[in-house]
């Protein structure tokens, strides 16, 4: 993966916005109960269930938002269990929360499943983010970011609308930003770490390292 460093295009004033977008990610993601559970000794059925337990409830899922209803289905309540045959799995039970779909589509935009997750989007948000803010101005800078992130969901929801997979992550709205830095500095170079062999620096065009993180998505 190329890792973008700094662009050369000058921002008029502090990126505020992109900033505060930054730093909300990062706090959501340490107020997760799955970021530290494996690091603080618990088992990783533990953490695991937890995890399935805190994005079933906050996180975003394609057949609810298609039905604009909770699901009725048994969901993981965060504990561990062992059944009949003595194999060690996550309680299910009925859901005892109230979830809006709708809403559950924003929570989702700023949970992670991982630091690589979280690292890996905020990296391109900050490097390029402050140029979009920029050119938009802050207010239309924010709404265009979760307008992206709510039409990504809905997109994937459309195509998976049987799913009950959770959805999570920043992908979509940053994935719009970068799309939108793309039409306005098209011919905007990047200073990027290029992986050959090891990391060399090298100054390429947008549409490759931005490509490189499409790609990946």
């Amino acid at each position: 993966m190329v890792i973008p460093i700094h662009d050369a295009n000058p921002v008029r004033r502090t990126p505020v916005v992109t900033y505060l977008l930054i730093l909300l990610n990062v706090g959501v993601f340490l107020t997760e109960p799955v970021s530290g559970l494996a690091d603080r000794g618990t088992s990783r059925a533990a953490a695991y269930c937890h995890q399935l337990a805190y994005f079933q409830e906050y996180a975003a899922v394609p057949k609810e938002m298609v039905s604009n209803r909770q699901l009725d289905d048994a969901v993981p309540t965060g504990e561990v269990g062992t059944d009949a045959a003595g194999r060690t799995g996550c309680v299910v039970d009925q859901p005892t929360y109230k979830k809006t779909p709708a809403l559950s589509v924003l929570f989702a935009m700023f949970l992670h499943g991982g630091w690589l997750h979280l690292l890996g989007n905020l990296l391109f948000l900050f490097v390029f983010g402050n140029n979009v803010e920029d050119r938009l101005g802050r207010v239309r800078y924010l709404l265009f970011y979760l307008a992206c992130g709510y039409a990504a969901a809905y997109a994937f929801a459309l195509f998976y609308a049987g799913s009950e997979e959770t959805l999570v992550g920043a992908s979509g709205a940053i994935a719009g930003v970068l799309g939108a830095y793309l039409v306005m500095f098209p011919r905007a170079r990047v200073l990027s770490l290029v992986p050959i062999f090891f990391f060399i620096p090298m100054r390429l065009p947008a549409w490759l390292v931005l490509g490189s993180w499409f790609l990946l998505q």
